[in-house]
């Protein structure tokens, strides 16, 4: 029978730099916080992640015993810094459509238990981070996410992958805590723009950038259009300013190839005026939350971000914007960055705007007129 020490060193040979080991009971307690704060959490029951059946593994498999979690460093090379400034880093170099990278390890891994006996299933909604946790791995953070003990400096760029087995392995000693240091006076909370973290260790997602940038329904609330910044999709305001994480975002890295190579198709004027075979052939294989039928909010969350930086650079992209799309949320946003960017252009293109706007867009026309100054 196969050792924990031998599945440790054949994790590691496939690139995972931290393995843990905890048993298949159920997360209790992450089912009865999923079940008070259904106010906070019942959307995602909606869209399909089934978090609820999530907390057992034997949900998951009938025979489970033993959760195995690798450890991934996701940052473990630099990215370009313009797409780090809108875009979270986690998703970068996402393969989980292109299945090129990361499931083929995880893949490889799989077929090595199974050569050897082990049944195992890789479930997308088991409390990830929890199970980490729970194997000894590494701790929480007053922003929500996961500390490594061991990898990437001790830092929250990690993703742990939680297996599922059908072999009793001994699990490791939970560490189910907090691990922020005393001194950091609540850095994240405090840079939190939209107040997502609500400062005792817990989350608000429907307030959080990240869940607002993807799953944002109808026009962006014009109270959260500035504190959402120039982020399109995702968000890693909490982890750049976190302590925890300094020392590696102070390592020198090498650029990671991959990502770099289609750095260009993220472009924000390609993006603001993508049609559907662009979207489909470029964008959506590495940032799939959205599907070609929400590319009225790509388009409304990159003029958001044109706004956000005031750079008169895109002007005449959000006045062709303006002029090509029909749906309204995405004319209204442009509207509205075009007044944030201000200057001359942009006033003209607005005056002739709001003689062929009607309704909502009108009225978005009219309040950017409103902040030029005569």
């Amino acid at each position: 029978m196969i050792s924990k020490e031998e599945i440790i060193r054949k994790a590691e040979e496939f690139g995972f730099e931290d393995v843990g080991f905890t048993s298949a009971e159920p997360f209790e307690t992450h089912q009865k916080f999923l079940a008070d704060r259904q106010e906070e959490y019942g959307w995602a029951e909606h869209v399909g992640l089934e978090l609820m059946k999530g907390t057992d593994p034997k949900a998951i498999m009938k025979d489970a015993e033993t959760v195995i979690v690798l450890m991934e460093v996701y940052f473990r090379q630099a990215y370009p810094r313009h797409m780090e400034g809108h875009f979270g880093r986690c998703y970068l170099d996402d393969d989980r459509v292109t299945k090129d990278g990361l499931t083929q390890r995880i893949k490889a891994f799989r077929n090595f238990l199974r050569d050897n006996g082990i049944d195992s299933k890789v479930p997308f909604n088991l409390p990830h981070r929890v199970a980490a946790a729970r194997a000894g791995m590494g701790t929480f953070g007053k922003n929500c996410l996961f500390y490594s003990n061991k990898v990437a400096r001790q830092s929250s760029w990690v993703l742990p992958i939680a297996v599922v087995i059908n072999r009793k392995l001994d699990p490791g000693t939970p560490t189910l805590e907090m691990g922020c240091p005393d001194w950091c006076r609540n850095t994240c909370i405090a840079a939190c723009p939209t107040r997502a973290l609500k400062g005792n260790g817990t989350i608000d997602p429907r307030k959080c950038i990240s869940y607002l940038t993807y799953f944002g329904q109808d026009l962006t609330p014009k109270e959260l259009r500035e504190p959402m910044g120039i982020y399109i999709y995702g968000c890693d305001r909490c982890q750049n300013v976190c302590p925890r994480n300094a020392p590696w975002l102070a390592a020198d890295l090498k650029v990671n190839k991959q990502v770099a190579a289609k750095a260009a198709a993220f472009d924000l004027a390609y993006l603001l005026h993508m049609d559907v075979p662009y979207f489909e052939s470029k964008i959506w294989p590495h940032m799939f939350y959205m599907s070609s039928g929400d590319l009225w909010r790509w388009k409304m969350n990159v003029a958001r971000a044109m706004g956000n930086t005031r750079d008169p650079l895109y002007t005449d992209d959000l006045i062709r914007a303006f002029g090509e799309n029909n749906d309204e949320r995405v004319c209204a946003m442009c509207a509205w960055a075009l007044g944030r960017i201000g200057r001359n252009k942009a006033k003209k293109a607005l005056e002739g705007f709001l003689t062929i706007s009607a309704g909502s867009v009108r009225e978005e026309v009219k309040a950017a007129l409103d902040l030029f100054i005569e």
